[in-house]
C-alpha cells in the first residue's frame, strides 16, 4: 500500500509543477514586493496577517524570485521537510513503515488540495508546531535535556508569528516541558523557562524590526482596533457545513479520524508514550484551530490533519507492540486489518480529490482573468501611475504584482468596508480610504466582482463616497469577465 501511496504522491507532485501562483499567495507576494520598495507593514499596508507571513514571502522573492515555479519549489521543499520530520517523529513508536505511512498521508493530503493551498499559512505552521513537539519529546527521552526544548520553542515562536492560534500549544507544551524535566529529577521550571525563552526569539525579532521601521504602533492599532474586535466574526460559518463545502471533506476527515483513533489505541501500551500524548494534544489543538477561526476555509484544517496523519502512522506500524509481546498478537490482527482498509480508503479519496484538483477549472479561469486584467490595465495605466483595486482574493492584486503598480491607499482589500458599517472604526477606515482616493486619484480603479464576503458590483451602493467619486471623476472603460476598470478622466 505504501508503494501505491508513494507513486500517487510523486504523480500529484509532478503534475503540481505547473500550478500558477494563485489565491492568497499573490497577495502576500505583493506585500513582500512593497516592503522591498520601502513600504512598512500596517503603516503603509492594512492587513490582518502577522509579520512572519511577510518574512516568508520576502525570503522567497529575494532567493527564488516571484515566478510560479519558484513558489512551487518552495511549497514542495516545505512539504518534504514536514514529511521528513513526521517520519522522524513517528519512527520510534511506529517503526519505519508506520512513520512512512504518516508522512505519505500528509503529503497526499497537501497535494490533493490543489494550487490554492500551496504555501498557505496554516500549512507552513505544521512544520513549526511539529518541530516543537519533536523537541519536547526528545527532551523527555533525553533525561530532560534543554537543547531540544530551546530549538522546539524557537520553532513554535516562529509559528506564532504566522498564526497566533499556535499560542495555545505554547501554553500546553510548556507544561509538558516542565513535566519532562521533573520526571528526570530536574527542575521543571528550567524546562518551562527554556521553551518559553526559545519561543520569544522570533516575536522579538519581528516586533523589533517593526519598531525600527516605524510599524509597531500601526501594528498595535490594526490589531487592537480591527483584527481582534471585528475581524473574527466576519464571514463565520457553521463548522459541519464548512467541512462539507470542500470536495470529499467529510469522508476524508472521518477516515483520517478513524485511523488516528486506531493508532492511539494500538500504541497505548508503548513504553514511550509521550509522543502519542503530544500528538493527541496537537490534534485537540487542531480542532480548536479550525473551530475558533470560524471561517470554514479548508486550509484551516491543516494542523488537525497533520496530527491525525501522525496518529494514523501508529496504526500502520507492522511491528508487535508491548501488548503483542505479552501474547495478545491475535487481538491486534483485527486492528491491523482495519488499519489497512482505512488506509486504502483514505488513499483512494485523496487520489480522487487530487486528480480533480490538479487541473481545477476555476484555477485556470482565474489565471486567465488575471492575465486579461493585467493586459487591460497596462493599456489604461502607464508606468509610474497608481491603480486602486477593490478586491479580496479574486486576482486584482495579482495583476498589480505582475505590472509592478502601487496603490494610492494602504488598503489591499475592500471587505473591511462592507461589514459592521455603522461601527465608528469601520467608518474611520472608510473615511481614510475615500479621502486618500480623492486627494491622490489613481489612474484607474478596478472593481472586482467575485469578492468576499459581499460579492457583486452593487456593493458600492453601500459606499456612496466611492460611488460618487467614480461617477464624477472616472469613466468605465473596460468590463471584463469578473472585473470593471474605471479610468480617470482627463482635464479639469
Amino acid at each position: 500500500m505504501h508503494a501505491g501511496s508513494a507513486a500517487l504522491a510523486v504523480y500529484l507532485g509532478w503534475r503540481s509543477l505547473g500550478w500558477p501562483l494563485i489565491h492568497d499567495a499573490p497577495l502576500m507576494h505583493y506585500v513582500a514586493w512593497l516592503i522591498g520598495q520601502g513600504a512598512v507593514p500596517y503603516r503603509d499596508v492594512f492587513d490582518m496577517n502577522l509579520p512572519g507571513v511577510y518574512a516568508v514571502h520576502v525570503g522567497v522573492l529575494r532567493t527564488l524570485g516571484a515566478g510560479d515555479l519558484a513558489w512551487r519549489f518552495f511549497d514542495l521543499a516545505w512539504l518534504l521537510a514536514t514529511a521528513v520530520l513526521l517520519w522522524a517523529y513517528c519512527r520510534p513508536v511506529a517503526g519505519g513503515a508506520g512513520a512512512a505511512g504518516a508522512a505519505l498521508l500528509f503529503a497526499l493530503y497537501h497535494l490533493a488540495g490543489g494550487a490554492w493551498r500551496a504555501g498557505q499559512r496554516d500549512f507552513l505552521l505544521c512544520l513549526l508546531v511539529l518541530a516543537c513537539a519533536y523537541g519536547v519529546a526528545r527532551s523527555w527521552e533525553s533525561a530532560g535535556a534543554l537543547g531540544p526544548l530551546l530549538l522546539g520553542g524557537a520553532a513554535l515562536g516562529a509559528g506564532m508569528m504566522l498564526k497566533p492560534q499556535a499560542g495555545l500549544l505554547w501554553a500546553a507544551w510548556t507544561v509538558a516541558a516542565a513535566a519532562g524535566r521533573r520526571r528526570a529529577g530536574r527542575s521543571g521550571l528550567g524546562g518551562a523557562a527554556t521553551l518559553v525563552a526559545g519561543s520569544l526569539v522570533a516575536p522579538a525579532l519581528a516586533l523589533g524590526w517593526l519598531a525600527w521601521r516605524g510599524g509597531l504602533a500601526p501594528f498595535v492599532e490594526v490589531l487592537g482596533g480591527y483584527v481582534l474586535p471585528l475581524y473574527p466574526h466576519v464571514g463565520r460559518a457553521l463548522w459541519w457545513q464548512a467541512i462539507g463545502w470542500h470536495g470529499h471533506g467529510w469522508a476524508l476527515m472521518a477516515l483520517l479520524g478513524a485511523l488516528a483513533a486506531l493508532g492511539a489505541w494500538t500504541a497505548r501500551r508503548e513504553p514511550s508514550r509521550v509522543r502519542m500524548w503530544l500528538a493527541l494534544s496537537g490534534a485537540a489543538y487542531g480542532a480548536v484551530h479550525f473551530l475558533a477561526q470560524g471561517k470554514g476555509w479548508e486550509y484551516h484544517l491543516y494542523p488537525l490533519a497533520l496530527f491525525l496523519c501522525l496518529l494514523a502512522g501508529l496504526a500502520l506500524s507492522p511491528r508487535p507492540t508491548l501488548a503483542a509481546a505479552r501474547g495478545s498478537l491475535r487481538a491486534l490482527r483485527p486492528a491491523r486489518v482495519a488499519a489497512a482498509v482505512l488506509l486504502a480508503a483514505s488513499v483512494v479519496v485523496l487520489g480522487v480529490k487530487g486528480v480533480e484538483a490538479v487541473d481545477a477549472p476555476w484555477i485556470a479561469a482565474k489565471e486567465r482573468m488575471v492575465t486579461a486584467l493585467a493586459a487591460d490595465l497596462e493599456r489604461v495605466a502607464g508606468p509610474g501611475t497608481t491603480v486602486q483595486v477593490m478586491d479580496t482574493t479574486a486576482g486584482g492584486i495579482h495583476a498589480l504584482l505582475r505590472l509592478g503598480r502601487r496603490e494610492p491607499t494602504r488598503f489591499l482589500y475592500d471587505f473591511h468596508f462592507f461589514h459592521d458599517e455603522s461601527d465608528p472604526r469601520i467608518q474611520a477606515l472608510r473615511a481614510e480610504f475615500a479621502g486618500r482616493l480623492a486627494a491622490a486619484p489613481p489612474a484607474a480603479i478596478v472593481v472586482m466582482q467575485d469578492t468576499w464576503p459581499v460579492p457583486g458590483y452593487e456593493r458600492l451602493d453601500r459606499f456612496p463616497e466611492v460611488a460618487r467619486l467614480l461617477a464624477d471623476r472616472y469613466t468605465l472603460v473596460r468590463e471584463g469577465e469578473g472585473y470593471r476598470i474605471h479610468a480617470k478622466r482627463r482635464g479639469p
